[in-house]
Formats: structure tokens, sequence, C-alpha cells
């Protein structure tokens, strides 16, 4: 079920207004949360609700084992190695079979050697990464004793399949999210408003900004004959349409919690906005940086260690990120690029910037030092989003060839009008930046007024349902 779509618009309301229902017993709501979950889940293919109802089993039964296993560490131990073994072994059942067997056979081939390694099509149950590190970080915090393991199941299934962030995050450490399905929850006024208007932002920054770039972006990227030119507006509309289709998604998904009274983490903060990589990735995907920082960097060594293996660990991280995203080379080199840029910055990463501190909200502009470093930055992370769009390495290295040599004198596909929404949105979260989200006034000015908000309301509903550009699913639905 799509977030931009009238089923989910019919599909929301009902289930708040029996949340609201049951608002004196917590049981049933979380009875009803997983009910809706699962339906929320299932209107994809319900041949694959089965696996996020194995996958709970599968997290609950190993948190309740590793509990047993008190003063018995290398049972405990034992208990979380089966349970990882088994919930990696099934994501890459799904999600790496094909690519690590058609490479196993080329591989060998090469060697003079026959391997007929048989290269399944399965399909991609939608959002099975998300659930699978959510699950994960479950039976890891309680084995590092940081959680209780819950026993309440229907709390725990409401934990793994919360329906909003189910299947394109923000992935939820175990200690945010499982903690509020087991107290009593309650949303005021206050939460649904601002819930509603981080939906709202959401949504524009989705239909608004990501769907008017796609159509573009497929068009450029489609034809082996783009030059230079359009390549460059393309890649800058790609950068923004995944930003406005994942943080987009996010905004939704966190405003759609708020009106239950349950809090998710950030997991986008203005990311275009980084004076550097390591910046930029404390600010984009938030919460899948920090689940790899936790759960792979800092089990490594993370920076208690030489340069030299720090290094290494700072690859090992985004080599397994650009894997997370996909089963391909251009993923896993996307990250490595990362990689390299985030070297020099190794010991500086931690040092703020002048630009990140609440003592420059007041601020309109930012300074020329500071626009060179957004700028510089942003080529950057654009670069490594042609590796990601591209549909393989050679077509990513002919593509950037041409950005460089093959720039004509002419409008690009699409032309400059096109730019207009990414100003717009740009614009807004600049002046925002400090706040959680584009709508998040804080009454002061002539947004103090109720009828300037309800005009900025309704004209963002009416551009949202008017101005928008095809219907297309999330981007980050296929990971």
């Amino acid at each position: 079920m799509l977030f931009n779509s009238y089923d989910f618009l019919l599909f929301l309301p009902c289930v708040w207004l029996l949340y609201q229902l049951t608002a004196r017993k917590p049981a049933l709501q979380n009875v009803l949360l997983v009910l809706a979950s699962y339906v929320f889940y299932a209107w994809w293919d319900v041949r694959f609700l089965g696996l996020i109802i194995g996958m709970t089993c599968v997290g609950y039964a190993g948190g309740m084992a590793i509990d047993a296993c008190r003063g018995h560490r290398r049972r405990a131990k034992a208990v979380l190695t089966a349970c990882t073994v088994l919930c990696l072994g099934i994501l890459g059942l799904f999600k790496y079979y094909g690519f690590f067997a058609e490479n196993a056979n080329t591989l060998l081939g090469l060697f003079g050697l026959k391997s007929s390694l048989p290269v399944w099509q399965i399909i991609l149950p939608v959002g099975i990464s998300f659930y699978t590190f959510q699950t994960l970080s479950y039976v890891a915090d309680v084995y590092r004793r940081q959680l209780p393991a819950c026993r309440d199941a229907v709390a725990y299934a409401a934990f793994v399949g919360f329906f909003p962030q189910l299947v394109a995050g923000p992935i939820e450490k175990a200690s945010n999210l499982l903690p509020q399905m087991l107290a009593p929850r309650h949303a005021t006024y206050g939460d649904w408003v601002n819930g509603l208007r981080q939906m709202l932002w959401g949504f524009a920054k989705k239909m608004l900004l990501a769907d008017r770039c796609a159509p573009i972006v497929q068009a450029v990227y489609g034809n082996p004959q783009s030059d230079g030119t359009d390549l460059l507006m393309a890649t800058v509309l790609f950068a923004m349409q995944i930003y406005g289709d994942f943080s987009g998604y996010s905004d939704i998904a966190v405003g759609t919690a708020r009106l239950f009274g349950i809090r998710l983490t950030r997991n986008f903060n203005v990311p275009y906005f980084a004076h550097d990589i390591a910046e930029f990735w404390r600010r984009w995907h938030i919460s899948l940086m920090q689940w790899f920082k936790e759960y792979v960097y800092i089990p490594l060594g993370g920076s208690r260690c030489s340069r030299t293996r720090q290094a290494l660990n700072t690859f090992i991280v985004f080599t397994l990120s650009g894997l997370w995203h996909g089963a391909a080379w251009t993923f896993v080199v996307w990250g490595l690029f990362h990689a390299c840029c985030f070297l020099p910055l190794i010991g500086k990463r931690d040092k703020p910037h002048a630009a990140t501190p609440p003592s420059d909200a007041g601020r309109r502009l930012p300074s020329w030092h500071e626009v060179w470093q957004m700028g510089s930055t942003f080529v950057l992370v654009c670069t490594g989003w042609v590796f990601f769009r591209s549909e393989s390495l050679g077509t990513a290295f002919d593509r950037l060839q041409r950005m460089v040599t093959d720039v004509q004198p002419h409008t690009p596909y699409g032309g400059f009008s096109t730019l207009y929404p990414v100003l717009f949105v740009l614009s807004v979260e600049w002046v925002m930046r400090h706040r959680q989200h584009g709508l998040d006034f804080k009454g002061t000015g002539c947004l103090r007024y109720r009828a300037v908000r309800w005009a900025v309301y309704y004209a963002l509903i009416f551009a949202v349902c008017y101005g928008g550009g095809q219907q297309a699913d999330f981007i980050y639905f296929q990971f």
C-alpha cells in the first residue's frame, strides 16, 4: 500500500479511529496495530506475510532464549549467532543469492572451472532489509543486556511490523520503539497537529519534487545518446528525486506514527546542506548509519584503534552499506566511493561546523566559505549517485566521462523550469534547518496567525493534488 494512494487515505483514518476507541486498553491497541500492519504489508503480496511473521517469531524466541541463558555467556552467544545467521540467511537468499551465484559462475569460469549454479530470479519481499535489521538490533541489544527480553509477543510483533516504518524505515532500535509498544500511549492535540504537518511536508517532497523529477531522469538516463549537458541536469534532478522520495517517505512515516502517540527516529536532517561527506552521512538515512556504527563499526574497533584499522573499518561499513542497498557492483562501488571521500576526514569528523550550532539560526544566508563547502560536497554526492542510478559500472563511467567531455551549449532536457520545485524545497528547508521538518512552525511573525498557517496548508494541499508528477513507487521499496 502506497502512502500516496487513495487506499492509504482510507486505511489510515479507519485505523486511527479504531485506535482512539481503544485508548484505555494498550494491549488491544497493540493487537490493532499488528493486524493493521499485516494488512498494510499484505497489500503488496500476501504470499510474503508469512515471512515477516516468521522473522518476528525468530526474534522473539531468540530474545527469550538469550534471556534464559543469563550466566552462560557462551550459550547466549550461540543463540545470538544462530539468530543472526538465520535472519541474514533469509535476507541473503531473497536479495543476494542471484548476485553471488552469477559472480561465482563467472569467477570459476575465468579459472577454467565449470560451474552451473542456478541463477534464480527471486522476487524481493518489500522492506525485508528494514525489518531484518530491526530484528537483529533487538537480539543484539538483549545479548548485550541493554534491553530486557520482551515477554509480550503482541507488543514485540507491533515493534517489528509497525506499519508506518515497516517497508522503508526509519530502522528503529528496539530500545527506542519497543518500550513505547509496552507502555500506555496517549497522543495529544499537539501531536496530531504536528504529525499532520510533517505528513503534508512529506507528501509535498514526494509528489512535488520526486515525482516531477522522476520522468526527466528516466528519459535522460534511459537514452544512451544523452549528452553531458542533459546528464548533468538529470544527475542533479536524481539527487533531488531520491532525497524527496526517501526523506518524504520518512516524514510521512514519522508524522503518521505521531498520530498514534509514537515517536520515531528522525531519518533525514537537511543532508544537502552538509559541509563534507562525514556530515552528509550524519544527516542522510541516519537510522541506517547509526545501525552500522553501533553493530558493525564499533564492534570492529571503531575509532579506538590505529588510523589504518579505522580506514579498514570505514571501508567495511561503506561496502556493507552499498550491498545493503542492492545486489549489484554499482552499489558496491557507490559505497567504496563514499569510503574514499570519507578517509581524509578520519579523526576530524566529530568537529562541529560553523553552520551547525543553533547560533546561526538567525542568519538568512550562508557565508561564501560555507557555500563552497556545501557545493563541493554536493558535487561529490552527485558523482556517487551516478553509480547508484546506473545499470552497470561501464555505463556509469561512460556517463561521468560525457559529463566532462560532451557538454553542449543548449537548454537541458526538461528545461530549467524543472528546477523550480528543487529551489522551493531547498529554500524552505534552509529557513527551517533547525526545526524537525519544513512545516514545523514556531508560530512567530505572520505565522502566528491561524489564517496564514491554514493558507499555507491549503496551498500545499492544492499543489500536491494538482501539481504533482505522475504517481510512482517509493525508490527505497526495492531495498
